[in-house]
């Protein structure tokens, strides 16, 4: 299979730099609009809205790395922290818009809604799932928790799902946009289960063609 052109390792560095602040434009275009009063109907809703939706772009994004390297050999590994931390700044800011622009800070209201509202108590605990992953994103941790480091961030593919059907669960009538959402989450859960007899094979059958060629040499 044809590979893409790799960047040179000198860039790595300024493209992850660049990564974040890419991810970040969508939440600023969203911010201006809204200021602007360019948002179509509740635009306090619709800011959430695009908040929340380019969290879970970045979820899925970020969970989409290894597959993309284990099918295809396109090695992303180095966007893999920025794409879920951008996740977490995302889902910070629904949350925060969520509180302070929707819910003024009215607290009682706020814990009624994640008590009594399933697909806000689903966000909710997302959210808090989240808060380790990007606590430990960072080489000291890794080096710290050793095999735990990895324990640990599995959680991605539960907070995934749960942002799925949180998004699923906030409209009165699922959609087209919601069911591609909760079908990529579970290609990637699927993936998560095959990717080892997967790879075992993939491993087994290049041995194979190694010991051929060696054979007819």
């Amino acid at each position: 299979m044809a590979r893409l052109p790799s960047l040179p390792k000198r860039y790595h560095s300024a493209s992850v730099w660049g990564l974040y602040g890419f991810g970040l434009l969508p939440a600023a275009y969203a911010f201006y609009l809204g200021a602007t009063g360019q948002l179509p109907g509740n635009p306090v809703k619709e800011f959430e809205h695009l908040l929340g939706l380019w969290a879970l772009r970045f979820l899925v994004a970020t969970l989409a790395i290894s597959p993309i390297r284990d099918l295809f050999g396109i090695n992303w590994l180095r966007y893999r922290r920025a794409l879920g931390l951008l996740a977490f700044y995302y889902v910070l800011m629904h949350f925060l818009a969520y509180m302070l622009l929707d819910q003024r800070l009215n607290f009682p209201s706020i814990l009624a809604d994640i008590a009594r509202r399933p697909f806000i108590t689903i966000g909710m605990a997302a959210l808090v799932m989240l808060i380790p992953l990007a606590l430990t994103s960072n080489n000291w941790s890794i080096r710290r928790l050793g095999t735990r480091w990895n324990t640990l961030h599995r959680l991605a593919y539960v907070i995934a799902t749960a942002g799925a059907v949180h998004f699923s669960m906030s409209v009165k009538v699922i959609g087209a946009e919601q069911l591609l959402y909760l079908g990529l989450v579970a290609v990637l859960l699927v993936w998560r289960l095959v990717r080892k007899p997967y790879l075992r094979r993939k491993r087994q059958a290049a041995n194979a063609s190694v010991r051929t060629a060696a054979g007819s040499a």
